[in-house]
């Protein structure tokens, strides 16, 4: 069963056609890549995918629920999509327990294990205001994946990240796939490529086309 599907999406942003026809599915505990030039509407594939953003053509069905006809967001669907917007003045562990709050779901144990698993764990009691480029975006990994999603949007969570810190997310994501999570990973870094997708796709020519995984 595919967990996503993309048929015959077509989108229109700032008056340029983005997509065109654009058609692609993944199954349940699949990591896939999605490439592309800066520009070639990686993020706005993701905002399609999460209900941000509604296409001018074409369905997009996530867990059999088509989004662009319920005009509703997927339900346990996790998302970092460009730079993560926290509040400053807050810590790293109170904004995840603030996220947290609309749906209930997590004890403080289970943020802080989120916060461990993507290597922050020390930094949960400084003010955001404080984080580093890297550290906020652990932090927007964390809040992307911390209600154990089953379909997760990743975009560039590796920038700014030192090497430790990318060694232990990519165990994470590996971990998170062979549980059953499906991830999309948008990325310019081969190596996450490479070493952590089933299947990757490029954006060329308005349509998505599958590519070797060492292209």
């Amino acid at each position: 069963m595919n967990i996503i599907e993309v048929t015959h999406v077509s989108m229109k942003f700032k008056h340029h056609l983005l997509f065109d026809n654009l058609s692609f599915s993944c199954k349940k505990g699949q990591i896939i890549g999605i490439v592309g030039e800066n520009g070639s509407g990686k993020s706005v594939l993701f905002k399609l995918i999460a209900g941000f953003l509604k296409p001018a053509k074409g369905q997009i069905t996530v867990k059999q629920t088509e989004i662009t006809k319920t005009n509703t967001f997927p339900e346990n669907l996790g998302v970092l999509i460009e730079e993560p917007s926290f509040l400053a003045e807050l810590t790293g562990f109170e904004n995840l327990k603030l996220l947290s709050s609309i749906k209930n779901k997590l004890s403080d144990t289970e943020i802080h294990s989120t916060m461990k698993s993507v290597n922050l764990f020390s930094e949960k009691d400084k003010k955001v205001q404080a984080y580093s480029l890297g550290m906020k975006k652990k932090l927007g990994i964390a809040q992307a994946i911390m209600e154990y999603q089953d379909v997760i949007l990743l975009d560039e969570p590796m920038n700014g990240l030192d090497e430790k810190s990318i060694i232990k997310i990519r165990q994470l994501l590996r971990k998170m796939a062979e549980e059953g999570t499906t991830i999309l990973l948008a990325s310019h870094n081969k190596e996450d490529i490479h070493e952590l997708c089933n299947r990757v796709y490029r954006i060329e020519q308005k349509e998505l086309i599958e590519i070797p995984i060492h292209s």
